[in-house]
């Protein structure tokens, strides 16, 4: 754990006047733990790999030196920084996080990221053409606008790779070796991630220098005003807990986590049937559509979002009442990411999570990881109550006739057996009754008998076929 410096302020880590003036127009104060421990690691120009959760202030602990360093290096129309981010929404948060704090610098910087929008596709196209500073981009349309060889990164000083973790989740891990090799060998490297698989560790000897810094903030426990409900139900009853939750609740504004897109409509389907205002968000849904969805939703347009995984990470929505998990999540770190959305800046907030019988092997790791026992909660035919563990019933042992070890076994004479006689001859075979011949036989004639010598018919010689003489021409 890295000590931190409640005095501090980012006047201390001799950054550009005009950034600071950036950061102070922002509502900035204080720098957090990791960006008191990743800024003057990045502003010396080491590589680093740091591990921290979500709402910690990481976007801001690698924006910040990023833009310090490309404010002192020479104005020209190339690249000088790539940041490399999982979903859209990140790309999209991250640029705006650039253009917040860079807004006195001059710094440029550019979203890359998927859909079908052709308009987007030109717009793209045209700004890396033109020149831009900082380019944020997902790892697959990035890999596209490479293949067509109008990307330069002869100039990049600068790789950030944000969400590390989950972009090997989604199976990037070999697009992103292909994005490094573009880059130039001498270059500054940086990894953010909120946990550290081992495949994680694997990616950062092939991306950071020897010796690189390792920054590590454990994942602390959920804040103390999370409400946290949990709620036994089976599989098919999870809607219709849903709707009760729904009726006994005061949802203002509530994040729905569903396993898959199929369930996500699912649940975005029943709750419009039961009249509530819903939105679902997922991947098949365009990129227009995603952030015209989520603008509404933080406007406080419609109070519920159904969404997959993607928006458990790094997304900041402001004010939201209640999150609720549809299944069980499947690590204690994917757990206090979701329930991080609610309760920020002082705000209380709801964790609702639903567990079916084959979903609770995977709560018990989420219990020990919180060290306590959550109260848990059913539904029933008078609503929801108290989840109480029925004990188990012990069947009665058996009634068995005693045993007496000491009785000794009875000595029974031996069987009497006739004796057998092996050179028995075989039965012999037993008259069978059948019916008579439906045709009776003529006495006069005996039947036909076949032998081994009988005469073999003679077979007819094969037939020649003369054939026709040519034709006289």
């Amino acid at each position: 754990m890295t000590e931190t410096n409640d005095m501090m302020t980012f006047s201390d880590f001799s950054l550009e006047a005009k950034l600071l003036e950036g950061i102070a127009a922002i509502g900035f104060d204080k720098p957090t733990p990791i960006q008191q421990a990743a800024i003057p690691i990045i502003v010396d120009g080491k590589d680093m790999i740091g591990s921290a959760q979500t709402g910690t202030g990481k976007t801001a602990a690698f924006v910040i030196p990023t833009l310090n360093r490309i404010m002192q290096m020479p104005q020209t129309p190339k690249v000088k920084a790539l940041i490399i981010t999982p979903t859209r929404e990140l790309a999209l948060q991250i640029d705006q996080t650039i253009e917040g704090l860079g807004y006195f610098t001059g710094v440029s910087s550019l979203p890359i990221y998927g859909g079908n929008n052709k308009m987007d596709w030109d717009r793209q196209i045209a700004a890396i053409k033109n020149g831009v500073d900082i380019i944020v981009a997902t790892p697959g349309r990035l890999l596209m606008h490479l293949s067509l060889g109008y990307l330069d990164f002869s100039e990049t000083e600068m790789v950030i790779l944000d969400e590390a973790d989950k972009m090997l989740d989604m199976g990037f891990y070999t697009d992103i070796l292909r994005i490094v090799k573009e880059l130039p060998e001498e270059r500054q490297a940086l990894m953010f991630s909120a946990t550290m698989p081992p495949r994680m560790r694997e990616l950062a000897r092939k991306i950071l220098k020897k010796g690189a810094t390792e920054i590590n903030f454990k994942m602390s426990k959920p804040a103390e005003n999370i409400h946290q409900e949990i709620f036994y139900v089976e599989e098919q009853d999870k809607l219709a807990l849903l709707a009760e939750i729904m009726k006994t609740q005061k949802v203002e504004s509530m994040i729905i986590f569903a396993p898959s897109r199929i369930k996500a409509d699912a649940i975005h389907a029943n709750l419009v049937k039961l009249g509530y205002g819903a939105k679902v968000i997922h991947s098949d849904k365009t990129q227009d559509e995603r952030q015209l969805m989520l603008l509404q939703f933080k406007n406080k347009q419609y109070p519920i979002l159904v969404a997959t995984d993607i928006l458990s990470r790094g997304i900041d929505i402001d004010s939201l009442t209640h999150v609720l998990n549809f299944d069980v999540p499947h690590d204690p770190e994917d757990y206090v990411h979701r329930i991080g959305r609610t309760a920020r800046a002082g705000e209380s907030g709801t964790a609702i999570t639903f567990i079916s019988p084959k979903e609770m092997f995977r709560f018990r790791p989420i219990e020990q990881f919180l060290g306590k026992t959550l109260e848990k909660y059913m539904l029933s035919a008078e609503g929801i109550v108290p989840y109480v563990l029925q004990p188990r019933t012990e069947r009665p042992p058996q009634s068995r006739p005693p045993q007496n070890k000491e009785q000794k076994p009875q000595n029974r004479p031996p069987q009497s057996r006739p004796p057998q006689n092996r050179e028995q001859k075989p039965p012999e075979p037993k008259a069978q009754n059948r019916p008579p011949h439906p045709i009776p036989l003529n006495p006069n004639k005996p039947p036909k008998q076949l032998t081994m010598n009988a005469p073999i018919p003679e077979i007819a010689p094969k037939r020649e076929f003369r054939k026709r003489p040519p034709k006289k021409e």
